[in-house]
């Protein structure tokens, strides 16, 4: 039997990237999935055309939320499921009311205002020129209308937890202890309700800790999925 693909899924503003530091660590085939979809379910969607058959879904932040509505429409098609850096819980109205107004400014012109003033300040523990110079990189890459979808998307979500404690696949539950914006206490609520879940919070890192801390992000996520059967035997 050969290995099964793992689909690793970005974040909002996110591209391939993010998982470069971690991707050259992981066993067996690995492909990249993109989430420009208007709505969470479209997003899915994206993600179940990025491979036939059954797969390892591997997503950080937004692209963990969108691989909840895989878990929610297709389990029969996960192998595993790794939720990195994510919240399984329904919009606020003080979410929804902060995405609405990053929509406005970005369609009046403001996109880098709001990457630069908004969003960066969660993505990482603490100030780094490198990192934060890496982000802005990619996000200029993603683009505004890419931005604007992906904002759309997030209105749509509905709360996950019992689509994940509908499972019957492993997860592994990644954190960053220092993460202001999905911080480990979600984490903890998603672990706990999963039949079969894993939960890593790593010390000193952030929102994007395969950026923060990408050799421990990459060990264990690499250890996880040498721990499945299907990716650690071959036939």
């Amino acid at each position: 039997m050969t290995a099964l693909p793992v689909v690793l899924v970005p974040g909002m503003l996110c591209d391939a990237d993010v998982w470069a530091d971690v991707r050259p660590q992981l066993p067996g085939p690995v492909v990249d999935a993109e989430i420009t979809a208007p709505d969470i379910g479209g997003m899915a969607e994206q993600i179940l055309a990025a491979v036939e058959g059954p797969f390892v879904l591997a997503g950080l932040s937004l692209g963990a939320i969108a691989g909840f509505e895989v878990a929610r429409r297709a389990p029969e098609r996960l192998a595993g499921f790794c939720a990195v850096s994510t919240n399984a819980a329904a919009p606020t109205a003080e979410q929804l009311a902060a995405w609405a107004g990053f929509d406005r400014r970005t369609r009046d012109g403001e996109f880098d205002s709001v990457v630069a003033q908004e969003i960066l300040p969660t993505m990482f523990s603490g100030p780094d020129p490198v990192l934060h110079r890496r982000f802005l990189a990619m996000a200029r890459r993603v683009g505004p209308s890419t931005f604007r979808a992906q904002l759309a998307a997030q209105a749509t979500r509905q709360d996950a937890h019992a689509a994940v404690a509908g499972l019957s696949c492993p997860m592994l539950v990644v954190s960053g202890a220092r993460d202001r914006l999905c911080p480990p206490e979600f984490h903890r609520s998603i672990a706990a309700r999963a039949r079969n879940a894993s939960l890593r919070v790593l010390p000193e890192a952030g929102h994007l800790l395969t950026f923060e801390a990408p050799g421990a992000a990459a060990a264990v996520l690499a250890d996880w999925l040498c721990s499945l059967s299907p990716l650690s035997k071959e036939s």
